[in-house]
């Protein structure tokens, strides 16, 4: 591997290029996923000025007092809305709750759609208004960029670009900014964030306010995984996994803590987890199932993997 552990890809090169770059593009990110199940991406439209300010108003969300912020934590909502205090979640196969505690924001549903009666509402922020809100306008441009991406995925694979188009379209996706406190003893033996797969489709992640997310390779290293500026890092998920028969990568990642003199620095971290309609059906594409490749996965929904997901890792009951 080179200095750099994932491959870098120009979206703009597949949003506004010619038909040879457009292909370029398919063929490098299919490539990424199938090999790493990591990419970097830049020229990804998400506006800096947008992801800065969230930034911001995140990190004055996380300093109000632990009473303040308990006040966003909504009993019953597994977490997807709201505030979630430190210690609750884990790895599916830890018992240890990871370091850290977050905030989520979900689909503000366009149009007429019966979704609406499912999704719960945004919870808003009394004390700093613009945390949420600008979220949302975050999620927006991140929904944007992800639909690009998977119509590149959706070309790789043959199954026509427009194949995720409506599956995403007021998609049950989560922005999640995830804050992980100055470590102030030693860690009983939880890290900031345990190793871990995600369950979504694909990750998008802006950079971290701090290092530590490492990538497992193949050859079972870790690697660091360091973005540059203005770029983004996506990775691929269980459900595309699951939907491709294990031909694109859902790829084993952690965060880990850093070292000890850094022990006072905080973390702020903010993936959007891009998720379909829960009707959307998971069973393996019969192109990506062959004699090779037997089929590894049973018929499943977004919606019931989702469910199975959130009991595994603690988020519910």
């Amino acid at each position: 591997m080179s200095k750099r552990a994932i491959p870098l890809v120009d979206l703009s090169k597949f949003t506004g290029g010619s038909a040879e770059e457009k292909a370029g593009f398919v063929e490098a990110l299919g490539k990424a996923f199938h090999e790493i199940g990591f990419v970097g991406v830049v020229n990804h439209g998400i506006s800096k000025e947008l992801i800065d300010r969230f930034y911001d108003a995140a990190k004055r969300f996380f300093a109000l007092p632990e009473a303040v912020k308990r006040k966003y934590e909504i009993e019953g909502m597994a977490g997807q809305r709201g505030y979630t205090s430190f210690g609750k979640e884990h790895a599916k196969q830890s018992k240890v709750a990871d370091l850290k505690e977050f905030f989520q924001i979900g689909q503000e549903v366009e149009g007429e759609d019966l979704v609406r009666e499912v999704y719960p509402d945004n919870v808003q922020v009394e004390e700093i208004p613009e945390f949420p809100q600008l979220g949302i306008r975050l999620y927006k441009a991140f929904e944007k960029a992800g639909a690009e991406l998977l119509r590149a995925i959706a070309i790789h694979l043959e199954i026509g670009s427009g194949y995720f188009d409506d599956k995403i379209h007021n998609g049950n996706s989560i922005l999640r900014a995830i804050h992980y406190p100055p470590i102030t003893q030693e860690p009983a033996s939880a890290i900031r964030a345990e190793q871990h797969e995600d369950i979504n489709l694909i990750t998008l992640l802006v950079g971290a306010s701090a290092g530590g997310l490492q990538l497992l390779t193949k050859d079972d290293e870790w690697v660091a995984i360091m973005p540059e500026e203005n770029e983004i890092v996506i990775n691929v998920g269980d459900m595309l996994q699951r939907l491709t028969n294990n031909y694109l990568k859902s790829t084993t990642h952690r965060v880990v803590n850093p070292p000890r003199e850094e022990w006072h620095m905080p973390r702020l971290s903010i993936p959007f987890f891009l998720h379909p309609r829960s009707e959307m059906a998971l069973d393996c594409l019969p192109q990506c199932v062959s004699e090779n490749t037997p089929l590894a996965y049973e018929p499943i929904t977004a919606g019931e993997y989702l469910d199975e997901r959130l009991r595994e890792i603690g988020l519910k009951k």
